[in-house]
C-alpha cells in the first residue's frame, strides 16, 4: 500500500507512545451534574487541555470502547491561526513550535501532517470493534489524511469519503466556487462488516397512501426495474388494459417472471396510468427498513454553514462566539448511523460543542442512553464549548426551535489536564493519584486494553480486575507511609492466596517490594512488577484469555 512522506514523520511515527499519561481532575464548579449526584468520571465529559494529552489520558478508561469519533481537525486554510505544540524530540520540529501556520509557510502541509499522525493513532485505540472515525476535511488536507489514516488504520478500513453541501450559495471571489466538505469515514472491522453494523437513516414515512384498500395497511410503490441487462430478466409484461410492457431502455425487469408472476398473485405489483402504466413493487409501511446513507449530504437535509451559525445564536443571544460551527443535524445524522443507544462517542476538537448537542438531541429522539466525551484545547472550552451544552441542557427560552426552549436534559462532568501520572510523584511532595486511577494505568499499560470497573478503594486480596488473559493484582495507596513499609511488598503468603483464587490463569502482581525471587514466583504463575519505580508493559505476546 502506498505510503506518505512528510517531513517529520520519522519523529512522529511513534510519539504517542512517550506522550505521558496524565490525571484527569475534575472541576465541580463548571460540571453540570445530575440532580443529586456528584461530578464523575463515568458521566458525560468535557475536557480543557492539549487534545493529544487528553486522549492519552482517556485510554486507561476507555480504550477500544468508544462507538463514534468525529473530528473537525483546522483544515490548514492558513487563515485559521493554528500552530505547532507538541513535544516531539527534533530541532528541526523544535522551531515549529508556536508559530502561526499561515499559506505563505512552505511547511503547512508537514506541520499538520505531524499533527494529526500521533492524535490519529490514539484515537485508532481508543475506538471499539464496531465503531468508526468521522473526519471533515476539505480539499487542502483531504488526499494527505485519507492517505495518513490508511497507513496508520489499513487500507481495507476505508469506508467512504462522503460529500457534504456545506453551503447553498456561490462564491465570485474564487475560480470555482466551492460548495462542499468531505467526511472521511473508517471503520474499525473494515467495510464489508461495518456494513452489517451501521444503521440505516429513519425514512420520512411520506407519501404512504392505500389506493386500492389492501388489508395490509397504507404503501408505497418503487419501480420493478433494475439497471443492467439480464436475459431472464427480459420479458413482456401485460397490464391489466392489455397494454404490452417491456423494461425501459437500458434496463430490465428487477426478478424473473417467476418472482413477478408470485408478486403478482399476492397483489404486490401496482400499475400506475389508469393500468397502463409500467409495474410498480408496494412496498408497506411496516416493511421500511430505513434509507441506506448515501455518499451524498445535501444542506436541505443536514443543514449547512449558515444553518449552524443561526443554530449557535438562538444559544448565544449575544451573536457570533464560534467563527466555524457545524450543523447539528450534520452530526445528529453520524450518530443515528453509527451508534446504538448506549454508545459512547468522542469528539477531540470539540470547538463550540456540536457533537454534545447532537449527541442529547439523538438520546431525546430515540430515548437513548448514549455518552459523549468532548475535548478542547483553546480557553474557550468553559465559556463557550461547555457553556453552549449547559445551555442546551437545561433551555433557552427565548429560542424559537420548541426542544431547544425545554432543554435536551442530560449531565457532564468538566475536567483539566492534571499531573502526569507518575508514582515518582510520591517522592516529590506532590501527591499521588488515587487507587483506581493507578488501577486504570497498569490494567492499560499490560494489555492495551481498559475494563469498566476499576475498584475505588483496594480490596484485601488487591485484586483489579482481568484483561488481556491476565488477572492483575495492585499493591498500592496513595498514602507514602505505606508504600515505604512491608505492607506494600508481595509476600509469599499472599502470592499463594493471589496464586490459589487464579486457578491457572497468568497473573501480574504491582507492587512496591517483593520477598521471593521472581523464579519462586513464576513457578505459581505470577509475574511481578514494581512499584513505583517501573510501571510498565509486560514484554511479549499475552496469552489468549480464557
Amino acid at each position: 500500500m502506498p505510503s506518505l512522506e512528510f517531513k517529520g514523520k520519522p519523529f512522529v511515527y511513534s510519539h504517542h507512545l512517550s506522550v505521558p499519561f496524565r490525571e484527569l481532575v475534575i472541576d465541580p464548579k463548571k460540571s453540570l451534574p445530575a440532580k443529586g449526584q456528584k461530578p464523575s468520571l463515568d458521566d458525560n465529559l468535557i475536557i480543557h487541555g492539549d487534545n493529544l494529552e487528553a486522549l492519552k489520558a482517556l485510554l486507561p478508561r476507555y480504550a477500544g470502547k468508544v462507538d463514534v469519533i468525529y473530528i473537525d481537525p483546522p483544515y490548514n486554510t492558513g487563515n485559521e491561526g493554528w500552530a505547532y505544540n507538541d513535544n516531539v524530540n527534533s530541532p528541526l520540529m523544535k522551531e515549529w513550535l508556536g508559530k502561526v501556520v499561515d499559506r505563505d509557510d512552505l511547511e503547512r502541509h508537514d506541520k499538520w501532517c505531524c499533527m494529526m499522525w500521533p492524535r490519529l493513532s490514539l484515537l485508532w485505540e481508543l475506538l471499539s470493534d464496531r465503531g468508526s472515525l468521522w473526519i471533515t476535511v476539505d480539499d487542502n488536507e483531504a488526499h494527505f489524511c485519507r492517505t495518513i489514516c490508511e497507513e496508520i488504520f489499513g487500507g481495507d478500513t476505508f469506508v467512504a469519503q462522503l460529500v457534504w453541501q456545506k453551503r447553498t450559495s456561490r462564491e465570485n471571489r474564487t475560480a470555482i466556487a466551492s460548495m462542499h466538505d468531505y467526511l472521511l469515514l473508517f471503520a474499525k472491522v473494515g467495510t464489508d462488516d461495518w456494513k452489517g453494523i451501521r444503521r440505516r437513516l429513519a425514512s420520512t414515512s411520506e407519501g404512504y397512501a392505500n389506493l386500492d384498500d389492501d388489508p395490509r395497511g397504507p404503501w408505497v410503490s418503487v419501480p420493478f426495474s433494475a439497471q443492467g441487462y439480464r436475459p431472464n430478466q427480459m420479458y413482456v409484461i401485460t397490464s391489466p388494459t392489455g397494454q404490452k410492457l417491456e423494461p425501459p431502455r437500458g434496463r430490465c425487469w428487477a426478478a424473473t417472471e417467476p418472482v413477478f408472476k408470485k408478486l403478482l398473485a399476492d397483489n404486490r405489483i401496482y400499475f400506475p396510468r389508469g393500468g397502463d402504466g409500467r409495474p410498480r413493487v408496494k412496498q408497506f409501511r411496516d416493511e421500511d427498513k430505513g434509507l441506506v446513507p448515501s455518499s451524498l449530504w445535501l444542506a436541505s437535509e443536514v443543514g449547512d454553514n449558515e444553518d449552524s451559525k443561526k443554530e449557535l445564536m438562538e444559544i448565544f443571544s449575544q451573536g457570533a462566539v464560534f467563527d466555524t460551527p457545524k450543523p447539528i443535524e450534520l452530526i445528529r445524522r453520524i450518530v443515528e448511523i453509527a451508534s446504538d443507544k448506549q454508545s459512547i462517542c468522542l469528539d477531540s476538537f470539540a470547538g463550540s460543542g456540536t457533537t454534545a448537542h447532537a449527541v442529547l438531541a439523538q438520546n431525546t429522539r430515540d430515548d437513548g442512553s448514549r455518552r459523549f466525551i468532548l475535548v478542547e484545547a483553546a480557553d474557550y472550552a468553559n465559556s463557550t464549548t461547555a457553556e453552549r451544552v449547559r445551555r442546551a441542557i437545561k433551555g433557552v427560552p427565548t429560542a424559537k426551535i420548541d426542544m431547544l426552549q425545554k432543554g435536551l436534559g442530560g449531565s457532564f462532568t468538566y475536567c483539566e489536564l492534571g499531573e502526569s501520572l507518575d508514582l515518582n510523584r510520591f517522592f516529590d511532595g506532590k501527591g499521588a493519584p488515587s487507587y483506581e486511577q493507578v488501577g486504570r494505568y497498569v490494567v492499560y499499560t499490560a494489555t492495551g486494553q481498559s475494563i469498566p470497573d476499576v475498584p475505588k478503594e483496594p480490596r484485601k486480596d488487591w485484586f483489579v480486575g482481568e484483561a488481556g488473559g491476565y488477572r492483575i493484582h495492585l499493591i498500592y495507596k496513595p498514602d507514602l507511609a505505606f508504600m515505604r513499609g512491608n505492607d506494600a511488598a508481595l509476600t509469599m503468603p499472599l502470592a499463594e492466596q493471589i496464586a490459589k483464587a487464579a486457578k491457572g490463569k497468568p497473573v501480574l502482581v504491582y507492587a512496591a517490594a517483593k520477598f521471593m525471587s521472581q523464579s519462586v514466583l513464576t513457578k505459581k504463575g505470577i509475574t511481578f512488577c514494581q512499584l513505583p519505580y517501573s510501571v510498565h508493559r509486560v514484554l511479549g505476546e499475552a496469552p489468549d484469555a480464557p
